[in-house]
């Protein structure tokens, strides 16, 4: 039998060990503001080059004589008057829709009848715009908030019921055996996993209700203009047209961006923010 060799004894020496930075990297800000103010200084640029090249302030007047227009009838309070008028109308409008719409989403999760009749309806009511109800709410509820409330629940009713819906029937069944082993069910299971798993899906909803529901008031209000007796933001801009204030009209037009970029940060970003973002739901 052959001995295997032996290896000679050999030491180590023992490595420094590594020296790690131990500076504490602070979260870049985000800029994500400043950007979206570059681009908005960038268009209104354009647009006052274009003005000036232009040369017609009847036609195309510029960023600043439309600024200057703006800031006129906000001082006066002209502006506010029209803005408050849309703004009380639309709240309206949009609390009823949101509220038919989830009575028509329970009705649609509730039964296989209640979805097929849903469906239906949607399929229906949908694809018809909201502004093409507008003779036949004049001829039920006259010149009045009630025609306008009739087509902005319209407006809003349908999309958000259809995102609802959608946002319940995707909620998978593994969140549902979760909540039965926890001991829920009934409204419990409701708040607790059925809403918070379709939150995304009504979330998108209501912005797409929201949308909808301020630009078929706009166009109302530019249809049949004052609502007893008081008008709009539609109105406050077909009445500049006729009276050839074009930097009126363009201001108009401006407060109804403005009021859809505040709803649309203030509103549903925080919104997303504290749920859905939380949540883990969504980038």
């Amino acid at each position: 039998m052959v001995n295997p060799p032996v290896r000679p004894e050999y030491v180590l020496e023992a490595r420094p060990a590594p020296i790690f930075d131990q500076t504490v990297k602070l979260p870049l800000p985000d800029l994500g503001w400043l950007r979206k103010l570059g681009m908005l200084l960038a268009v209104a640029l354009i647009w006052e080059a274009l003005a000036r090249w232009f040369g017609n302030d009847l036609l195309l007047p510029g960023a600043i004589q439309t600024g200057q227009a703006f800031a006129e009838g906000l001082a006066s309070g002209e502006l506010w008057g029209y803005v408050r008028v849309s703004l009380q109308v639309l709240s309206q409008g949009f609390a009823l829709g949101v509220f038919g719409a989830f009575l028509l989403t329970w009705l649609a999760v509730s039964s296989k009848p209640g979805r097929e009749l849903i469906d239906t309806l949607a399929s229906m009511f949908n694809p018809l715009p909201a502004i093409a109800l507008l003779p036949l709410a004049l001829l039920w509820f006259g010149l009045g908030e009630g025609s306008l409330l009739m087509v902005l629940v319209h407006s809003v009713l349908w999309p958000l019921t259809l995102s609802a819906t959608a946002g319940f029937r995707s909620v998978p069944d593994t969140l549902r055996m979760a909540g039965r082993n926890y001991g829920l069910g009934g409204l419990r299971m409701v708040l607790q996993i059925l809403i918070p798993a379709a939150l995304p899906a009504i979330l998108s909803g209501l912005k797409i209700g929201w949308a909808f529901a301020w630009r078929t008031l706009i166009a109302a209000e530019l249809v049949f203009g004052s609502t007893s007796g008081q008008g709009g933001l539609g109105w406050y801009i077909f009445q500049s047209r006729n009276e050839l204030f074009t930097d009126k009209v363009f201001a108009g037009l401006a407060a109804v961006i403005l009021i859809g970029l505040a709803v649309e940060h203030l509103v549903f970003q925080t919104l997303e923010r504290i749920t859905v973002r939380r949540w883990g739901m969504q980038r």
